[in-house]
């Protein structure tokens, strides 16, 4: 068959566009978290994320608008699905004291379990979190679980488990600083004190700490 008589085999990524649109959506947001991750908001390329997805450059740009639409999407994702998990716990059916154990070691869990999303944090902060500033959508997610901790918290005092007169963002801080700092410092840790916080032998035991760490703030 000459060259001319071949006949046309159909676009990977048009196919992929018109028959899932929201996979496609999902894979662009995959690729664009890796690649913010290791190269930051400055260094990412969209034609490097581009070429990692079954998309194009341009559909990026249709979705998401810009970079910087991108990245704030990415974000957003992160944000949610933190939240998605806290509201999975079913904290409001323990008791107080065990379900704010339970929030701590969950948040330091997923901390560890995702560095990537502190990772992102970081460079945001980096940027002076312009990008959260203009998300309406981070903004009531992240509400969210301050709003939990409040409930958890108001009923520990009620029952007489918790000290009155600690505002729950504080109580959110604490936790998120303890959870943070094991991941964003691992690396300057290790390398000033010969320390691994992330060590399986030792991770349990940063992990309590945390745990024993808010539980006496709430009590003492």
């Amino acid at each position: 068959m000459d060259k001319t008589d071949t006949p046309l085999r159909p676009n990977r990524k048009s196919l992929s566009w018109t028959q899932d649109p929201e996979g496609v959506r999902r894979s662009i947001l995959d690729a664009a978290r890796i690649e913010f991750v290791e190269h930051g908001l400055s260094g990412a390329r969209v034609d490097e994320i581009a070429a990692k997805t079954a998309t194009s450059k341009r559909m990026i740009y249709y979705y998401f608008g810009d970079k910087e639409g991108l990245y704030r999407a990415v974000i957003e994702e992160m944000y949610d699905r933190i939240r998605r998990f806290e509201r999975s716990l079913d904290l409001a059916a323990l008791p107080p004291d065990e379900a704010m154990a339970k929030l701590t070691g969950f948040t330091f869990d997923y901390h560890a379990d995702n560095p990537d999303f502190v990772r992102m944090v970081m460079i945001e902060n980096i940027h002076h979190a312009r990008h959260l500033a203009s998300s309406t959508k981070i903004a009531t997610l992240n509400l969210s679980i301050i709003d939990v901790i409040r409930d958890i918290y108001r009923r520990g005092v009620a029952e007489g488990l918790f000290r009155p007169g600690i505002e729950a963002l504080d109580i959110h801080l604490t936790i998120s600083a303890l959870s943070f700092y094991n991941v964003s410092n691992r690396a300057s840790i290790r390398q000033v004190f010969g320390h691994d916080m992330g060590a399986p032998d030792v991770l349990p035991q940063r992990r309590q700490a945390a745990i024993d760490t808010v539980m006496h703030m709430l009590r003492h």
